[in-house]
């Protein structure tokens, strides 16, 4: 893999923590910081409304700027926002919790589009193995990210959680660092002279493969949000676990939907995505049939656990299967279209578990997720027939 690579999976590892931070404590401390226990899930919530008010912004920037300074932006808004973080520690105040959440949120759309930069930066052949290369950095985030949470979580913490937001702007800072002195803009592999122009987003849109593809990141991310938002939640408040057994459960989670990365690629070329797309369908069922089984830590565990492989192959194939239904001038605008659908359903999802949590419990929670499997899996029958039946009429 070119440099470029290596120095996004870093980056992504340092930048990405901002997300299981924030899942791990924003719920935790939200509740601490408001009288309204319906709301102690928003901050976690608002990170994701963050990211899709950023997406199409940040496509835009890329387009025009370049993916290097883009990238450096979004850290050093990262590391602000963090700061910001750490004001709302320090004073106590949830509006001001939820504004760190969303500037969170809007850094975390730009390092979601590490993975586009991968791809570009490799031939053809091998962009979905860069892309998945990137999701790796997810691993060191997904313990990182908890463990910098946990630095000011202490029963004797006078202001609680306001070193680990200290910890983490630094963090931001090392991100930027490392971008700065290793990503090479002029190494990327510009894939077509012309970055505007193209087709109407409503005939690419036509194209059943676009739908699969953006349906499969899409129900990936939101069923993933969605029962992850509500865990740390579920756990220490029903289910009388403590803090250390939730941040467990979130770290293994996490490592979970990144540690497939490291056979994505290897799974696409010898299974496909089709089959890979649906064993992550399968993946979800199972974590749905565990989680109604119980709620002791293992049972939480083997959920969340099935729920992250799940998540891997769901969003690493759409994300391969993308680039394959535009055309390289379409690239932004189908891209940042793809973000915008994906986290605007994951924002949804993250919105919503707090209420659904307070309102119909944990395995009220989880079989509220099936029918957004049902619909992806309907797309996806859809596009496997009709590209059997292309394939027979060529014949």
């Amino acid at each position: 893999m070119p440099l470029n690579v290596w120095v996004l999976i870093v980056s992504q590892a340092l930048a990405m923590c901002m997300a299981p931070f924030i899942v791990f404590i924003g719920s935790i401390q939200g509740r601490l910081l408001t009288t309204h226990p319906e709301l102690a899930t928003l901050p976690v919530g608002l990170v994701v409304v963050g990211t899709v008010l950023a997406v199409k912004p940040s496509a835009a920037l890329a387009e025009r700027l370049g993916r290097k300074q883009v990238m450096l932006l979004g850290t050093l808004c990262g590391s602000s926002f963090a700061g910001i973080g750490a004001l709302a520690s320090w004073l106590s105040s949830f509006p001001l919790l939820c504004i760190a959440a969303i500037g969170g949120g809007s850094a975390l759309a730009v390092v979601h589009q590490y993975r586009f930069a991968a791809m570009e930066s490799v031939p053809s052949e091998l962009a979905g193995t860069a892309a998945a290369r990137v999701l790796l950095g997810g691993l060191v985030a997904a313990w990182l990210g908890p463990e910098i949470a946990a630095l000011g979580s202490g029963q004797g913490e006078a202001y609680p959680f306001l070193f680990s937001w200290v910890g983490l702007a630094a963090v931001q800072l090392v991100a930027a660092l490392v971008l700065a002195l290793g990503y090479r803009s002029a190494s990327e592999r510009v894939r077509s002279q012309q970055s505007g122009g193209g087709r109407p987003l409503s005939e690419i849109l036509r194209n059943p493969l676009i739908l699969v593809a953006i349906s499969s990141a899409a129900v990936g991310y939101a069923v993933m949000s969605f029962i992850m938002t509500a865990t740390p939640l579920s756990m220490t408040e029903l289910a009388d676990h403590d803090l250390n057994d939730a941040k467990q459960v979130i770290q293994l989670h996490i490592m979970a939907m990144y540690l497939p990365s490291l056979i994505s690629g290897w799974l696409i070329r010898t299974i496909g995505i089709p089959v890979l797309m649906v064993t992550g369908l399968l993946l979800y069922l199972a974590c749905i049939g565990l989680a109604l089984g119980g709620v002791s830590f293992h049972h939480y565990l083997g959920a969340l656990l099935m729920l992250g492989v799940g998540w891997n192959f769901l969003f690493v194939g759409g994300t391969s299967l993308l680039p394959e239904g535009y055309r390289d001038e379409e690239r932004f605008r189908v891209q940042g279209l793809n973000d915008m659908v994906v986290f605007s359903a994951q924002a949804s999802a993250a919105l919503s578990a707090g209420a659904v949590l307070s309102w119909a419990g944990w395995g009220g929670l989880v079989v509220t997720a099936i029918p957004l499997l049902v619909l992806h899996g309907a797309l996806l029958a859809t596009w496997w027939i009709s590209t059997r039946s292309a394939v027979r009429s060529h014949d």
